[in-house]
């Protein structure tokens, strides 16, 4: 490692005020503190010391997220491999060569690991680095240095993308999600948005026909598969009664659909995995618990006010919310993303309201909107533009409550 900061060191004097690359200073700060830790140190008054720093908080939410990613390449690599051996087709395209040339047998282990990383790691690479020089840009341009926050948003974003979108679409999702999400807001810590979320729904009115419907969930040429959430949306009466008899009509049972085994964006199908990454958030402090808490709490109501109510001409209304639990991105939004805590309420009364009305709008829209059978992007982004709202109130019934005590003593 000494080597290596020689090295840095040796490179950092054309970086700094009256350096040939000055301009780019932001670029080489990124790179010193994104490897070692800073060894400089503030001088004079006393100050707030914290071990917890913006890049530990976002090393924690990497790792939590590595359930989410490691399920998420095992499940697409999982339904696409499956699709090949029942059919006795061919992965398309350079996944399809890279496959044939490593000789793995179809359906094996090391196939479904392997077909699922070749699905991964492209939207990944093209997320990084589109946001990565967009956020260099923005930096040098505000002569500021690079935030790990990134670090996160690029993580999120290609996990909630299904496996075959084309590229330039993640590339221009990503660009849309940092800069208008985000950097005109002044960058990290000042966006009202969640940044992935953003992408993510520009993509979705942009291209609905890329990021929406059957054909896009397996990255196989040739062949669809309907999410759980889109069947429920599609069903008569008779295919609900069906249901609740037997089940999905493709097959799924719950237990498929805790684990993840289940068509859909990357890492939204898993709640097992998202609940170990929720262990994770809520142990080290970086997620609250109580927004995790009251979005399945207003879920739970609105899904069992639902259940009560029935409908003859609406057959999700039958929907128990063990389902809306386990189907769709409502576990994987409610854990990463309602929890965000820069768009997030911020007072700890308002993240009650903030999650329990998450939950709630999103078994609304998947009831009462058979257009739109899943709920959890719009829900998080509407909680976004309320968090402040809700945080004002609050603070403005306490501030009052306050008065009330003073003028009485």
């Amino acid at each position: 490692m000494k080597f290596f900061i020689k090295i840095l060191e040796a490179q950092g004097k054309y970086f700094e005020p009256g350096g040939k690359l000055e301009k780019f200073h932001p670029l080489y700060e990124a790179i010193d503190t994104f490897i070692f830790t800073l060894d400089k140190r503030t001088d004079g008054a006393t100050h707030v010391r914290d071990a917890v720093d913006l890049k530990r908080v976002m090393t924690v939410v990497v790792l939590a997220l590595m359930p989410c990613i490691l399920l998420a390449i095992y499940n697409h690599g999982y339904l696409a491999q499956q699709f090949l051996v029942d059919n006795g087709g061919q992965a398309p395209g350079w996944v399809g060569a890279i496959l044939a040339l490593v000789g793995l047998q179809a359906g094996s282990f090391g196939a479904v690991v392997l077909h699922g990383l070749l699905l991964f790691l492209p939207l990944y690479i093209v997320t990084m680095t589109v946001g990565g020089i967009w956020e260099v840009v923005f930096a040098i341009v505000r002569k500021h240095e690079i935030n790990e926050g990134f670090l996160v948003t690029g993580l999120l974003f290609p996990l909630i993308l299904p496996p075959s979108i084309p590229l330039w679409q993640v590339a221009l999702g990503i660009s849309f999600g940092v800069v208008i999400g985000k950097e005109v807001f002044g960058g990290t810590g000042y966006n009202v948005l969640n940044p992935a979320l953003v992408g993510r729904a520009f993509l979705f009115f942009a291209y609905p026909a890329q990021i929406s419907g059957n054909a896009v969930w397996v990255a196989v040429d040739g062949y669809t598969a309907a999410t759980p959430l889109a069947e429920f949306a599609a069903m008569g009466k008779e295919q609900f009664s069906h249901f609740l008899d037997h089940g999905l009509q493709s097959g799924i049972s719950w237990f498929d659909a805790f684990l993840g085994f289940v068509p859909g964006s990357f890492a939204e199908t898993s709640t097992l995995a998202c609940l170990f990454g929720a262990i994770i958030l809520v142990a080290t402090g970086v997620g609250n618990w109580r927004i995790m808490v009251s979005s399945f709490l207003g879920m739970f109501f609105v899904a069992t006010l639902f259940n009560v109510l029935g409908s003859d001409t609406n057959p999700a209304f039958g929907i128990g919310f063990h389902w809306h639990l386990v189907l769709g991105g409502f576990a994987f939004g409610t854990v990463f993303m309602a929890t965000d805590p820069v768009s997030a309420a911020q007072t700890d009364v308002g993240r009650w309201i903030y999650g329990a009305m998450i939950g709630a709008l999103i078994v609304l829209v998947r009831v009462v909107n058979p257009a739109y059978p899943e709920g959890t992007m719009l829900a998080i982004l509407f909680g976004n533009i309320l968090a402040p709202i809700i945080d004002y109130f609050v603070v403005k019934k306490n501030i009052k409550r306050r008065e009330a005590r003073l003028a009485v003593q």
